[in-house]
């Protein structure tokens, strides 16, 4: 895992000063190990900050009890604290040992969306097949994105350079435009398998492009890499050619159509949802999440019971409604990141691919209706999608609503929650 090299660069951090550069070309992930011997390090920490605010301030590390000025010289590094990962005891969701009224899930009536527990009018969208599309996140000048909003479920990770990417996930809503669209990672050998998806995204290194030429989904990938159509420029002389391409789900699936393959997913396993937390959890009004080479800041709204966004210490929003990003689960999920030998680019030096081990199982931090419950994720086959359980074993339910997954890597310091 990369990390914050100084003191002085987490306070170039606090004062929002540090600007993001373009993270070269893509990465992708294989269902299995590319090494054997590859070892996850240890289990991911977590730091406490009180005194919520109600706009969030940019990122300030601080350990327990201890209060900062905004302005002022950041104080030392905190002592971590690790989250809780007992040894598993079994492989799959089990039924539930507490009784959690309203639960849905993993078995859905056919007029609940299985990607978000929600009730739904139009029961004809979850007919269609779900989109897996590449979005970029990096530099600065690509936000604000068009479409996150409207879709089911959001990925961040890290590609190299220590910036950050996202793969959206669009089932029961319609976007135009949806991007900008960017090059694939190896993670997305992983995500349209979870959801039976396709998968949308422009440009990849050799190597990550042979992978998805060779994946059990190939038909369902749309590229310009392999001569699709289904994508657009939208010119600005603001942004470097490679941040100008977008789609739309329309066109999307139009193509899908055409190849016989926007057939309804089948999904092999399901998460589970209620309209309240199966257990109290911590409460948690902000969110911090201080990746390598962006910090995310999540801060919950009791009027809308969501969390809203922002990035970099600045509002994150949708640019299709100018609304800032609002999620109702935010999960932040730690896995193995194990460096491969795929070149993506030569900035520094030389960036390589970075393989995230979202397969078995690791710790999680479910973030809902303002508290934090501590919990573990599992993914025991390829076309599984993540399912999570308490500590205990018991289902952890999401509240009905969009999620937007966390990815951070074991041994991950750098999540701040404040009360």
């Amino acid at each position: 895992m990369r990390r914050i090299c100084s003191t002085w660069f987490l306070f170039a951090l606090v004062l929002g000063v540090v600007f993001l550069t373009a993270c070269g070309s893509n990465t992708a992930v294989s269902p299995t190990p590319i090494s054997a011997n590859a070892q996850p390090s240890a289990t991911p920490t977590i730091l406490s900050q009180p005194a919520a605010t109600t706009a969030p301030p940019p990122a300030i590390v601080v350990t327990e009890n201890e209060s900062v000025t905004a302005g002022s010289s950041p104080p030392p590094a905190p002592t971590a604290v690790p989250i809780t990962d007992p040894t598993p005891t079994s492989t799959g969701i089990p039924a539930p040992t507490i009784d959690i009224p309203g639960l849905v899930g993993p078995d859905f009536p056919e007029n609940i969306n299985p990607l978000t527990g929600e009730l739904l009018s139009d029961l004809s969208v979850l007919a269609r097949r779900p989109l897996a599309i590449k979005i970029s996140n990096a530099p600065a000048i690509v936000r604000p994105q068009s479409g996150l909003n409207n879709a089911d479920l959001v990925f961040e990770h890290y590609a190299e350079g220590g910036l950050t990417r996202f793969t959206a996930v669009f089932y029961s809503k319609d976007a135009n435009p949806i991007g900008s669209i960017r090059s694939g990672r190896l993670i997305d050998l992983e995500i349209p398998k979870m959801y039976d998806a396709a998968f949308a995204y422009s440009g990849a290194s050799g190597p990550v492009r042979l992978k998805f030429q060779n994946s059990e989904f190939f038909d369902r990938i749309i590229s310009p890499d392999f001569g699709h159509g289904g994508f657009f420029r939208v010119e600005d002389p603001n942004k470097a050619f490679e941040h100008t391409l977008f789609t739309n789900s329309f066109d999307l699936r139009f193509i899908l159509d055409q190849r016989g393959q926007n057939r309804p997913p089948q999904f092999q396993n399901g998460m589970t949802f209620s309209p309240q937390p199966a257990v109290p959890g911590a409460v948690a009004s902000k969110i911090e999440i201080i990746y390598d080479g962006t910090y995310v800041t999540w801060a919950y709204n009791p009027g809308t019971a969501r969390y809203t966004r922002w990035t970099d210490g600045v509002s994150h929003n949708d640019a299709n409604s100018g609304q800032q990003l609002a999620f109702r689960n935010v999960i932040v999920l730690a896995a193995h990141h194990q460096d491969t030998d795929i070149l993506e680019d030569n900035v520094g030096g030389g960036n390589y691919s970075i393989e995230i081990q979202i397969w078995g199982e690791g710790p999680v931090s479910l973030f809902r209706d303002g508290q934090r419950i501590d919990g573990r994720w599992r993914r025991q086959d390829p076309d599984d999608m993540l399912a999570f359980t308490d500590l205990d074993g018991n289902p952890l339910p999401l509240a009905p609503g969009n999620t937007f997954f966390q990815i951070v890597p074991l041994g991950f310091d750098r999540l701040i929650v404040t009360p």
